[in-house]
């Protein structure tokens, strides 16, 4: 099956057909995969698709943390503060 490749906002985009979508037994707003290799563009099922924890996220931080601040520099708009 042929498809082309089309622009899609700032993006581009191919839509998949159904047939093909049946066939890779994928469904609408399935979370998905996408790797590419040379001249292949790959799509799998997303083993895991949940957000990590702020625990998880932090489990393999092996820095310092060190508390400060930063100047953000002077108003430029209408902020409120």
């Amino acid at each position: 099956m042929r498809s082309t490749i089309q622009k899609w906002g700032n993006s581009q985009a191919i839509r998949l057909p159904k047939a093909i979508l049946e066939t890779a037994q994928l469904g609408e707003n399935e979370p998905v995969q996408i790797s590419a290799e040379r001249d292949k563009i790959i799509i799998t099922r997303a083993a895991d698709f949940r957000h990590k924890t702020l625990k998880e996220r932090l489990a393999g931080f092996e820095g310092e943390y060190i508390i400060g601040e930063w100047d953000t520099g002077s108003p430029v708009g209408e902020e409120i503060f």
